[in-house]
């Protein structure tokens, strides 16, 4: 979550990573789709779906998530990528939705869902696909995304496609993707004598670094934790995840933290607060609270994703060359997500060929849609941060190159991260109740000097079977 996905969704406990509680109001980012026109309807086009859609096909798309006019230079490039598309298919009708504040907002989404109510084509998260499907949702795509439509297929990171599949069966095309990786203050490092281009690769390298970043004084802690608002299981997972544990078994039904993995992640944590004095006396932290502190040289490290550095720069203030980041500390495994588009179940099958064709050219084509990054640069959005980036082969040797070329921060300084790969990992079943449950973990530890770790977990373990058993 991140980053992005954090800043939408994480604001509930219950559910997946953006499930949500009630609706508000069916507000234009969830607002009903569109009827299929005669000739979508009539599937005017080849009936197979394994071909592309013919240009003479005429139907109408609506589509989540355009870019509000406060976004103006997002908004041009989209009605640039309107017109671009419609060279090729000139029937094809864009009609786009955007809302004034978040796009996927938690207790919109989950009412579209049950009131059948959202766009042809909607944007969701990777946990999303449960939810979904348990509300008869989306499309069945598979047999519409072939090499023929999607000619980049085979250069999408099977693991990325993964997150989008149930039984075998592709649901949803991906937008953006992340891995989360540790982030530092590149001025703190320097002035703690620590070399900003080699961030710690283990998590005793990481308190050792902490207690340098701290000794700085003046209020700066050297790491810094989530405790509060589901975000503390969340990184309770990811830290997990490092050391090559888990929180919840294969099997999707019982905890997995209660052992020595576990206890080692909460001795740690618990060692840094009260022994070491690194990461400050202000806890139950959750999600923008870190963001703020490092941003302005308060804070030496924490776990992010990249897109954390480009919500601090255009949100906050900060200052690209000041950030860096490494893989995670441990780098077993890191903690995966992302964010894509589905298909309304029950449209036409042109109108499906049409959905795949414009995410096709929008979201999955080097050099084009969102990976032109000359017209990124032109337009002043950001260009360098490592992620999205789903590709693999030439595809991303080729996309990584212009992402050098056009870059408008030091993408040096994330180096070692994308020199270093960790293999993701997905995010639990049930991920916000369990992250729920485990927050009293994280907060235990960073709050109590007399912290019982056995208890913490013993206590949690059990809390979360009882969350996986009503599944």
């Amino acid at each position: 979550m991140r980053s992005a996905r954090f800043r939408r969704a994480r604001t509930t406990g219950a559910m997946t990573l953006v499930s949500a509680l009630t609706l508000t109001a069916l507000a234009a980012c969830g607002t009903s789709s569109s009827s299929d026109d005669d000739t979508g309807s009539k599937n005017s086009g080849n009936s197979d779906p394994a071909a592309p859609l013919d240009p003479k096909t005429k139907v109408t798309l609506t589509i989540d998530c355009m870019p509000p006019a406060a976004k103006a230079a997002e908004l041009k490039e989209w009605k640039e990528d309107v017109a671009e598309f419609n060279k090729t298919y000139p029937n094809v009708t864009i009609e786009g939705r955007s809302t004034p504040g978040q796009c996927l907002e938690p207790p919109r989404f989950t009412a579209m869902l049950k009131a059948k109510s959202q766009p042809d084509v909607f944007y969701t998260y990777f946990t999303d696909l449960p939810q979904v499907l348990d509300n008869d949702g989306a499309q069945d795509i598979t047999a519409y995304v072939t090499e023929k439509t999607v000619p980049q297929l085979k250069d999408i990171d099977p693991n990325v496609l993964g997150s989008l599949k149930q039984d075998g069966k592709l649901y949803g095309l991906p937008t953006s993707n992340y891995t989360m990786g540790l982030l530092v203050n590149r001025k703190l490092f320097q002035q703690a004598g620590l070399n900003p281009d080699t961030p710690p690769r283990t998590w005793d390298e990481v308190r050792t670094a902490a207690k340098k970043i701290a000794g700085l004084g003046n209020g700066i802690a050297g790491f810094g934790e989530y405790s509060a608002g589901n975000t503390g299981g969340w990184h309770f997972t990811a830290q997990m995840y490092s050391l090559g544990g888990d929180v919840v078994d294969t099997s999707g039904k019982k905890a997995a933290f209660n052992n020595e993995t576990g206890k080692q992640v909460a001795a740690n944590l618990h060692a840094m607060r009260w022994q070491d004095d690194s990461m400050g006396k202000t806890q139950l932290l959750k999600w923008g609270d870190l963001q703020k502190q490092i941003a302005t040289d308060k804070l030496g490290m924490f776990l992010a994703a990249p897109d954390d550095i480009t919500y601090m720069v255009q949100q906050l203030g900060a200052k690209y060359d000041n950030f860096g980041m490494g893989p995670i500390p441990g780098a077993k495994n890191t903690l995966a997500g992302g964010n894509n588009y589905m298909i309304k179940k029950g449209i036409s099958p042109d109108k499906v060929k049409a959905a795949v064709a414009w995410l096709n050219f929008k979201n999955l084509t080097v050099g084009k849609g969102q990976f032109q990054w000359d017209r990124t640069k032109a337009d002043g959005l950001p260009v360098g941060i490592p992620q999205p980036n789903f590709w693999l082969n030439d595809a991303k040797k080729k996309d990584d190159a212009a992402r050098v070329q056009h870059a408008t921060m030091p993408v040096a300084n994330f180096k070692s991260f994308m020199d270093n790969p960790v293999q993701g990992k997905a995010e639990p079943p049930k991920a916000q109740e369990v992250y729920k449950v485990l927050d009293n973990v994280m907060s235990g530890l960073l709050t109590n000097k007399d912290a019982d770790v056995d208890k913490l977990l013993s206590t949690a373990e059990s809390q979360v079977n009882q969350v996986l058993a009503t599944q």
